[in-house]
């Protein structure tokens, strides 16, 4: 069962990544080595998947972010697992979505400006099997960027 503390505590490390316990403990009113179990806990119950570093992506030369949006010529089960196992192949394609809809899938792709996203589009999204139309749409400016799930109202939820 999760309690306040631990909704504080996911969201503080959504937010701000891993940090010390006694720093996280500090801030959730635990000793160190009691938050070191908590958030111990939390990743066995399968709660805390794991953890990255959030990059900004023009400072690795990824200027421009792409979401795609692919119809594919078959919804039978072994087009559809035969275009999502296409798709893990491809690390510039960093999300993959199965949806209900119009469109089957919605991919958001990286590339470095929009002659990249072309070479993207010729040598990998068009090779992908299966698919029957693709609609792409640019990343002008992110107004709010994802940092983490609505933990705050876990409680009122459930």
């Amino acid at each position: 069962m999760i309690d306040r503390i631990d909704i504080k505590l996911l969201d503080l490390l959504q937010r701000h990544g891993p940090r010390p316990a006694a720093e996280l403990g500090e801030k959730v009113g635990l000793s160190a080595s009691a938050c070191h179990r908590r958030i111990r806990a939390l990743e066995a119950g399968g709660i805390i998947a794991g953890y990255t570093a959030r990059l900004v992506p023009e400072r690795i030369g990824l200027g421009l972010d792409v979401f795609v949006d692919i119809s594919l010529t078959s919804q039978s089960e072994e087009a559809l697992t035969a275009f999502e196992s296409a798709v893990k192949s491809y690390d510039e394609i960093l999300e993959c979505q199965l949806l209900s809809g119009a469109s089957d899938y919605r991919l958001r792709v990286a590339a470095r400006n929009v002659a990249d996203f072309d070479r993207l589009h010729r040598h990998c999204l068009s090779r992908l099997p299966g698919v029957a139309a693709m609609h792409s749409a640019f990343t002008l400016r992110t107004i709010k960027a994802f940092e983490g799930y609505p933990v705050s109202g876990i409680d009122e939820r459930r």
